[in-house]
């Protein structure tokens, strides 16, 4: 530390083109601290759910429905212990900006499938017992201003009614909490009464969408699942059996490989930085030629030297990082309650601080090998 002084007193000699070199790495970390808790969210947003759970979908496609009448089938394989299943509904809510995830399920079967949802024993009896009962994360009823007894109608752009009416009016009997935060984050979708939808449709009465299965022992999983995909084998129904979480992961490959897309442009981001600050640091080390021979005139050692400037480096780019990544802190602050799984997680945070290192060595280690190797005479001399 009783060198400090010194390296501060070389990184501001030139205030303002350290400041703008601080405002492009601010910026660059900022970048890379939004790209990288999306990452995260795409990389690790399958890590929290259940490996106890098994996804049962078409062969085909998982947009494929399956007939309900597989139910049964599926409890009766050994090692099943719950079942239930889930449609997707694709409504909005008054805009068809407000989309959010919607699911027509069994209520029982939900609860028995997925005891991470919590939720009060008055509403889990009125989700059963009302016929167009609807329930909503917290999430996604307070950003609504939703209260239990509200009517919400929704307008799906797959499902009509057999009327021909695309506008469904849902209940909410009920507000559901995640049991930990990875779980509340993610409250931010409703569940409908299946009964009532599957009664109410147009077409594909008698369908479902998913088949959710949890297992006894996970580590009987991929037994479970080849069995119950050898059970629907060559039949009109084959059936591709999957965890939860390669379902959800497989599901967002749909959309294109985005962690790639990110880390891509996370890479383009940190080169050019590396370059904009590799100028700048040699530009300074040059201009401080003269001063660092005196330094070795007084007895700095030239591993001192090459620690100084490596030094310097760092500092310059730990300021930035910092900055850029409070930044980000901040920005991800401000998003709605929906995006509250976007976050500066400590993975992203460790992703932040191996970049600085690496950077500061990668602009800081050439000029300083040459302050190390400087000869006095030949600095002094202005050669």
């Amino acid at each position: 530390m009783k060198y400090f002084p010194l390296i501060w007193a070389a990184l501001f000699r030139r205030k303002t083109r350290t400041l703008f070199t601080l405002l492009s790495l601010a910026t660059a970390f900022l970048l890379i601290g939004l790209l990288q808790a999306v990452n995260a969210v795409l990389a690790g947003g399958a890590d929290f759910l259940g490996a106890d759970r098994l996804i049962v979908q078409a062969r085909s496609s998982f947009t494929q429905p399956l007939p309900i009448r597989m139910l049964p089938q599926i409890e009766a394989i050994p090692g099943v212990s719950r079942v239930g299943h889930s449609q997707f509904f694709g409504g909005v809510y008054q805009d068809p900006r407000n989309f959010f995830p919607q699911f027509a399920v069994n209520p029982q079967r939900l609860f028995d499938t997925y005891p991470e949802w919590v939720l009060g024993e008055d509403e889990k009896r009125a989700f059963i017992s009302t016929a167009n009962g609807a329930i909503a994360g917290r999430i996604l009823a307070e950003k609504h201003g939703w209260k239990v007894g509200d009517i919400i109608p929704l307008t799906s752009f797959i499902w009509t009614r057999s009327g021909g009416s695309r506008v469904w009016e849902w209940k909410l009997v009920g507000i559901f909490d995640g049991r930990d935060r990875e779980w509340q984050d993610r409250a931010n979708l409703m569940y409908l009464n299946y009964a009532y939808f599957d009664e109410a449709r147009s077409g594909g009465k008698g369908l479902a969408g998913v088949y959710v299965v949890r297992v006894a022992d996970p580590a009987e999983s991929e037994r479970v699942a080849a069995a119950i995909d050898a059970r629907f084998e060559n039949t009109p129904d084959e059936t591709k059996t999957q965890t939860e979480q390669e379902f959800q992961l497989g599901f967002l490959r749909q959309l294109g490989d985005i962690g790639f897309i990110v880390n891509a442009i996370s890479g383009a981001v940190f080169f050019t930085i590396l370059i904009l600050t590799g100028y700048t640091m040699s530009q300074a080390v040059r201009e401080r030629v003269p001063e660092l021979a005196v330094l070795k005139c007084l007895g700095f050692t030239d591993r001192t030297v090459l620690a100084l400037v490596l030094a310097e480096a760092l500092l310059l780019c730990a300021i930035g990082a910092l900055a850029g990544m409070l930044l980000a802190k901040v920005a991800l602050g401000l998003l709605p309650a929906e995006y509250a799984a976007v976050r500066l997680g400590g993975e992203v945070w460790l992703f932040a601080a191996v970049s600085t290192v690496a950077l500061a060595v990668a602009v800081g280690l050439p000029p300083a090998l040459h302050a190390m190797r400087l000869k006095i005479v030949d600095a002094l001399a202005g050669r």
